[in-house]
């Protein structure tokens, strides 16, 4: 019912910069949490930053202060400004919401297929 599209991966040059979207589309009646994730070789998921219905914010410590998380509630969409890239910060990244369907149901988790972010150096 809920599909999550990511965009604006790519390749980029050290201390570059790249802007990822993620749209929301389907039955939707809210949506709570919304997040980025990511999965570099060799590496489990991690979480890069996080945003609430109310636009609070979190980080995880390597993206502080280069990375910025937003979201645009009227079009179900979360961005994530990345500046200051580093060859580090490649790997695919996924887009996550906290998803209600219906009033009566429950929140579900969902996740997009991923998009590659590549730093070079």
């Amino acid at each position: 019912q809920v599909r999550l599209v990511e965009s604006g991966g790519g390749l980029v040059q050290a201390g570059g910069s790249l802007r990822l979207s993620c749209a929301a589309s389907g039955s939707i009646f809210s949506i709570h949490t919304m997040g980025w994730y990511r999965q570099a070789p060799g590496k489990r998921r991690e979480l890069v930053a996080t945003i609430t219905t109310g636009a609070t914010t979190n980080y995880a410590d390597p993206v502080k202060g280069r990375f910025t998380i937003s979201r645009d509630n009227t079009k179900n969409t979360v961005y994530l400004q990345m500046n200051s890239l580093k060859p580090e910060d490649t790997a695919v990244y996924y887009c996550n919401a906290d998803v209600r369907s219906h009033g009566l149901l429950p929140y579900d988790d969902y996740w997009g297929q991923g998009t590659q972010v590549t730093v070079s150096s």
